[in-house]
């Protein structure tokens, strides 16, 4: 059939150095590499998906949880606001025997009463509420509540004055001194 035409000088050269005959044994680790390399691939990826689906489930349960306790905080909230509504302060404060104080006085930086004090004066609709058995046998229970209300103060007359003024300056007492024990050192 067709013969090889011969070759001569470098293309001679470089026909020696490939191989003559069949090459399958060359093909084989490299098919072997390729293979493990994409089963590596393959698995990576599969290990790498489902521990971002594991993440995502984690963070859908986080999001539900946070969501819950903010409506748990915006309810507590709530009540809170119900309890320091005035209202509901003036009716706590009559359940336990309060009554609104009277006329303020005020002090000054130097000492002098500005005002005149009042006393608080008890409303006739308002009566000391029974207490309950549980607040009796309770030890906690310290706040005692007379039976009748008792008489109003006659008007201060001190507190409307100021108070003496003090000396300048008072000597202060020498505080006692007590010898101390000598020690040397060695060196």
């Amino acid at each position: 059939m067709s013969k090889k035409p011969e070759l001569r000088g470098r293309a001679a050269r470089l026909a020696r150095l490939l191989p003559q005959g069949p090459s399958q044994a060359a093909r084989t680790p490299f098919v072997l590499l390729v293979v493990l390399l994409l089963g590596g691939g393959l698995i990576t990826l599969l290990i790498l998906n489902s521990s971002l689906n594991e993440g995502s489930f984690q963070l859908s349960e986080l999001k539900k949880q946070t969501k819950d306790l903010t409506e748990e905080e915006q309810e507590l909230q709530r009540e809170v606001d119900g309890f320091a509504a005035p209202d509901a302060l003036q009716r706590r404060a009559s359940e336990l025997g309060m009554v609104p104080g009277g006329d303020p006085a005020f002090l000054d930086p130097d000492g002098k009463v500005r005002g005149v004090p009042g006393t608080a004066a008890r409303p006739s609709s308002l009566s000391y509420p029974a207490p309950r058995p549980q607040e009796v046998a309770s030890p906690a229970a310290t706040v005692s509540v007379p039976a009748t209300p008792a008489a109003p103060d006659p008007a201060p007359t001190a507190a409307a004055t100021p108070p003496p003024a003090q000396p300048a300056e008072t000597p202060a007492a020498p505080a006692p001194t007590t010898p101390r024990p000598t020690t040397t050192s060695g060196r």
